[in-house]
């Protein structure tokens, strides 16, 4: 798919759109971020993406793949014998059987997650699937992709993540966070972006405003960089 493409990902002729998406990686690892940080997880990647954020990590995500029944995919994820399950991207949404797949996920005992970058409708997902949903912050050259009506969908099992790339970013969170009494709904997540905010600056930030959020740094960069598959 050429970057410029913000469509969802097109199937191949024949198949079917009920059972078959296009994969970029599905590998076990500890989870990096959020509520369920440090835990064993299977991330299943999917192909694809709306969004061109500056601080992507995952660009190799925007195209290629391997196409995939459901059936398949389903398997490979067991061979791991998984508590934990991420779905994530790219933006794993632009793919509509997606929600199949968590439902899927969710029937065979599986505790799932799904990120989200928060341009597309998260109306309609399964209950049991935690959201992991960023609202895009000036830093990541998206913010006007937001889609504040997901706001209304989120619950308490859901988190809402913003990527901080700087003092102008973390005082747009901020103003964020009180208008919308995001902490009354849902967890939430503020993450220095890698390689530009200096984690210790956030968290001094968050002390000095008495913010009811949860700092993170990303673990799995912490451990192995920015290797893929990880």
């Amino acid at each position: 798919m050429p970057p410029s493409e913000t469509a969802a990902v097109t199937l191949r002729p024949g198949s079917s759109a009920s059972d078959r998406l296009r994969i970029t990686e599905i590998f076990y690892s500890l989870q990096g971020e959020a509520r369920t940080v440090g835990y064993p997880t299977v991330f299943i990647r999917l192909t694809g993406c709306p969004l061109r954020c500056t601080y992507c990590d995952t660009e190799y995500a925007f195209y290629g793949g391997q196409w995939l029944d459901l059936d398949d995919i389903l398997k490979r994820v067991a061979e791991h014998a998984p508590r934990y399950v991420t779905v994530t991207g790219g933006e794993p949404l632009a793919q509509r059987p997606c929600r199949e797949l968590l439902v899927a996920l969710c029937e065979r005992g599986y505790e799932v997650s799904l990120e989200t970058g928060g341009a597309l409708d998260i109306a309609g997902i399964d209950p049991r699937v935690s959201i992991v949903m960023d609202l895009k912050t000036p830093g990541s050259g998206e913010e006007q992709r937001n889609l504040y009506a997901n706001i209304a969908h989120l619950e308490k099992k859901d988190q809402v993540k913003f990527v901080i790339c700087d003092r102008t970013d973390y005082e747009w969170s901020r103003a964020k966070l009180a208008e919308h009494r995001l902490d009354r709904i849902c967890d939430v997540l503020f993450s220095p972006c890698y390689g530009q905010m200096n984690p210790t600056d956030l968290a001094e930030w968050i002390l000095q405003d008495h913010l009811p959020v949860r700092m993170q740094i990303q673990l799995h960069k912490l451990l192995w960089n920015d290797a893929r598959g990880r």
